[in-house]
């Protein structure tokens, strides 16, 4: 069964609530810890109303602060600051603790009044797609015809299939009740959707809003009347202008009455209309301009037992009163009982419970974006602390990580340098690195020891121990130094220095695991909908065959600690058994190295790049191939091809390069790009500590 849920509506006034409300009752009976999200809601005090109501329905388990992510004001102003990636990160964040105490969560996306149409057409696209849920879409059927259904329909499924969103079902509501039946059955006819559809009715109770959500909503005064009263609908709309003889030919049952407050004669008339048999009850009534009632009307009032109807006051005139009444429309609230029974029922006489149940349990996104993905990273690493050393301990972006990593807890540091430099650093630049570790190499009590230790190790190369000490003063020596010992996990340098001034200690004398005879490197590619290991990009200029099965093998192994379910590719300039000579013969060789390395995983090659990620070309040219068409590892057969490659698809298809990430060595040492941002700190940060808890898990 799916996780998530994820529930948009196309347009205002499509009547969401209803869905959610009709979804969360049937999952209720068949899910032990159900939640509910919101990505963002409403400002003001006021609590959103449907978080409200289905944690009174269903009496929720968590906290009202824990359901949803932002509100307008606050998504308005990472917008506006051109933070929209950090708008989304919050989403994720949010999402992702409620959803560790729950078994499945229905999520409801934004209603279009409480966000900026500048984003809001994408907006629950991207955020269903960073929650890897598949989507409920509503439609608004109210006063449309079966045309403009449709169009509406295919038009919103088109671009909701474009993002790559997986679909559940789509809802049809608010149709007129006595077009449901010719509706669904046109759409039968023309519906080519796996998915299923369902139409149903406008239901006018649910639409018509409280006597109290009206006095809310016009901040209205409360003159006579008691509370209890407030819970009426109001059914129709009566703005007065007409003498008492002729308005009386015009009330309706459950109508609110707007008339000018020196109108004494038309607040007796309605209560005297209330009494007699003759004439409906009216459920309450406004009286507009501010105008207070004249004495003696409130003396002859204050003298009856029991006020039948409940009477207000506002400020603004009659006209602006009834245009603000006309455009209110009613939600269902936590205490409406009729309204939540109706909804109920609109519901499942018109949905089939069973499909949709079914279409839960097989409808399911595979897309991993960006922001998931480094969302997952940092859990991972956060859930087993590492201790990461970091030899670039002055530098600025490095401080600037460090304090996000110990925020949100995902490490443990120690920076590298002259600790006075770093801390008036860390002052200038208003950080706060309570419970980092600093060490200075010149100064530290390690430094004898790192030294004989290194002499020990390297002795055989002609070194002498005046060079051990030397080579110890340097940061990335000493950090590498720091991991060999057991004294931190892993180490992550570069962002100042060359790759080979970061990797070369860990060559030296951290070395290689038994069962891998090169250390190479991969790229964590993340794309708009999923994340790709590409290798090796950064350290071997022309591999052989034997390295290369090697390189296969230790990409397999990365991808497979990053949740990636390894699909092997190795590349060439030709597919199969087409292509001929020596760069063809090499990728041939490592191929049928890697199978007898590994015959547990899935291999192909030679095959080219369109036919290892195009399912289309990978019919014509390997059709029976278990891996081509869906590859996720591609082993690049040399250093040019592979540098190029990643960088080509970086900057044309905007993916996020996660990397380099070092593989094959006994423990993680991991290099930067010099022009790296403080965000690709912390994500190298947290791979890893996560590829040092995978080396410690065996």
């Amino acid at each position: 069964m799916l996780k998530n849920l994820y529930i948009t509506a196309i347009e205002p006034g499509s009547g969401k609530s209803l869905i959610v409300l009709g979804i969360m009752e049937l999952l209720s009976k068949r899910v032990k810890k159900l939640g509910f999200f919101r990505p963002v809601i409403h400002d003001g005090d006021c609590p959103d109303n449907d978080i409200q109501l289905i944690r009174s329905r269903y009496q929720l388990d968590c906290d009202y602060a824990s359901q949803y992510a932002l509100t307008h004001q606050e998504a308005q102003q990472l917008v506006a600051a051109g933070q929209f990636d950090e708008l989304l990160k919050r989403v994720v964040e949010t999402y992702k603790k409620l959803e560790r105490s729950c078994d499945f969560v229905v999520c409801e996306g934004i209603n279009p009044t409480d966000i900026d149409p500048a984003y809001v057409d994408n907006f629950d696209t991207q955020v269903a797609n960073h929650l890897a849920a598949p989507l409920v879409i509503v439609v608004n059927g109210f006063e449309k015809t079966l045309d403009e259904i449709l169009a509406t329909v295919r038009a919103e499924r088109e671009t909701f299939l474009g993002e790559g969103c997986a679909m559940v079902a789509t809802m049809i509501n608010r149709v007129a009740s006595d077009r449901v039946e010719n509706v669904s059955e046109a759409l039968k006819n023309l519906w080519n959707y796996p998915d299923p559809v369902f139409v149903l009715p406008e239901e006018e109770l649910l639409s018509k809003p409280t006597i109290a959500e009206v006095v809310e909503n016009l901040n209205a005064t409360l003159i006579y009347g008691e509370e209890e009263q407030f819970r009426r609908e109001v059914l129709s709309i009566k703005a007065v202008s007409m003498q008492i003889p002729n308005f009386l030919d015009h009330l309706q049952e459950g109508g609110l009455v707007i008339t000018g407050g020196d109108r004494a004669d038309v607040v007796l008339g309605c209560f005297a209309s209330t009494l007699s048999e003759q004439y409906p009850t009216i459920a309450g009534m406004i009286l507009t301009g501010g105008l207070d009632l004249a004495p003696q009307i409130k003396k002859l009032i204050d003298g009856i037992n029991r006020w039948t109807f409940p009477l207000f006051s506002v400020q603004t005139d009659t006209y602006e009163t009834a245009t603000k009444v006309y455009a209110l429309r009613g939600e269902i609230t936590p205490d409406n009982d009729r309204k939540i029974a109706s909804a109920l029922g609109v519901f499942e006489s018109n949905v089939d419970l069973t499909k949709l149940q079914e279409r839960i349990a097989i409808a399911r996104s595979t897309r991993i974006t960006p922001i998931m993905f480094e969302y997952e990273l940092i859990e991972r690493a956060r859930s087993n602390k590492q201790h990461i050393v970091l030899p670039e301990g002055t530098e600025e972006r490095i401080l600037r990580a460090s304090e996000i990593l110990l925020r949100r807890g995902v490490v443990e540091l120690t920076l590298l340098g002259n600790e006075q430099i770093i801390r008036e650093k860390i002052a200038a630049l208003a950080l706060n690195l309570d419970g980092v570790n600093i060490v200075d190499p010149l100064q530290s009590a390690w430094l004898e020891d790192y030294a004989a230790t290194y002499f020990a190790l390297r002795k055989h190369k002609g070194i002498t121990e005046d060079f051990a000490h030397d080579v110890m003063h340097d940061a990335s020596y000493f950090g590498t130094m720091m991991v060999y010992k057991d004294l931190a996990d892993g180490m992550v340098s570069g962002s100042v220095h060359t790759t080979a001034h970061t990797i070369r200690p860990a060559f030296e004398f951290i070395r290689t695991t038994p069962d891998v005879s090169i250390v190479s490197s991969v790229f964590l590619m993340c794309l708009d909908d999923r994340v790709l290991v590409y290798g090796d990009c950064a350290v071997n200029p022309n591999p052989n065959p034997q390295e290369l099965a090697d390189i296969a093998i230790s990409s397999a192994a990365t991808a497979k600690t990053f949740g990636i379910d390894p699909l092997i590719a190795m590349l060439s300039y030709s597919t199969g058994e087409s292509g001929k000579g020596a760069d063809v013969d090499k990728v041939k060789e490592a191929t049928h190295l890697a199978r007898q390395l590994r015959p547990d995983l899935k291999i192909e090659g030679p095959i080219q790049y369109d036919a290892a990620i195009d399912e289309s070309v990978a019919q014509t040219k390997l059709p029976d191939s278990q891996v081509a068409g869906r590859a996720t590892v591609f082993i690049f057969p040399d250093l040019n091809t592979g540098n190029n490659t990643y960088k080509a698809v970086q900057r044309s298809a905007n993916a996020v390069a996660i990397g380099p990430i070092l593989q094959g060595l006994k423990k993680p040492v991991n290099d930067l790009s010099r022009g790296c941002t403080v965000t690709d700190i912390v994500n190298t940060v947290a791979i890893t500590a996560i590829q040092a808890q995978a080396l410690k898990q065996g």
